[in-house]
């Protein structure tokens, strides 16, 4: 996952929003977001190629989420699959803090990533290429393939448009969100950071929605929790072609 974009509290309906973009090469296998046969509680998408997932929730409000953290110089190829490290939480009944204070004992084994892991109630942040672990506040929060809140480009001006419509106080639309996910423009040059990709691939990754002949967003999920617990849970699926897409939503209570 590419972006994500997360609001605690800061709503009067919500205590959760969540909104993020998966971008991946089209060739990779994946599964769109559903309520796993083996893990009946836990929803997410799947990779299947390395079978972990890069964004979850459980019926029991655990949450996790995952972005990679680019940096090109440093990339293992046969390094652990990070997507794992959101399946293994979202299975165990480990709490957030232990789990992330467990990993970071081996996290040095995986490419660069960045880890949101908690309840809808008490979310961590972590990075293993950042300073410990973070409790995150009541706040507005935007993360790409850098540590939280940098302020790249597309970052800044997704949490811009995430605080003017929770600003409004309306009850929130599923597409109202997707709006922002869906902004395919691109910063001018002189904003962009240099990642060690080189300009061009700078360019190609510079807005919140990707396109490419062959690397571009390939979901953008958006997540609503309210004061009673109730979740709305909307995926919308893109193939290369991302004016074609398919959604799938899913409504339940937490079981808190």
């Amino acid at each position: 996952m590419c972006l994500l974009l997360l609001a605690l509290d800061q709503h009067p309906a919500y205590k959760l929003v969540l909104a993020a973009n998966r971008d991946e090469y089209y060739d990779r296998p994946t599964a769109p977001a559903h309520f796993w046969e083996e893990r009946p509680d836990l929803l997410a998408g799947r990779d299947l190629k390395a079978g972990g997932t890069w964004l979850g929730i459980t019926r029991t409000g655990k949450l996790a989420a995952i972005t990679n953290y680019r940096d090109p110089a440093h990339i293992r190829e046969h390094a652990p699959s990070r997507g794992n490290l959101v399946r293994h939480f979202l299975e165990m009944e480990t709490s957030a803090k232990q789990y992330l204070e467990d990993l970071n004992r081996e996290a040095h084994r995986y490419n660069g990533f960045n880890l949101v892991v908690g309840s809808i109630d008490n979310l961590f942040w972590y990075s293993n290429r950042g300073e410990g672990i973070q409790r995150l506040s009541r706040n507005v929060y935007g993360l790409s393939n850098h540590l939280l809140d940098t302020r790249w480009p597309k970052v800044e001006k997704a949490k811009k448009a995430l605080k003017d419509v929770l600003g409004s106080k309306e009850i929130l639309h599923p597409e109202t969100l997707f709006a922002i996910l869906g902004d395919r423009t691109r910063p001018p040059d002189d904003l962009l950071p240099d990642t060690g990709v080189g300009m061009e691939w700078e360019r190609v990754l510079a807005p919140i929605f990707i396109s490419s002949p062959l690397y571009g967003t390939r979901s953008s999920t958006v997540i609503l929790v309210d004061h009673q617990a109730r979740v709305i849970f909307t995926e919308r699926t893109y193939n290369s072609q991302p004016d074609q897409f398919q959604d799938v939503t899913y409504r339940f209570n937490l079981t808190l």
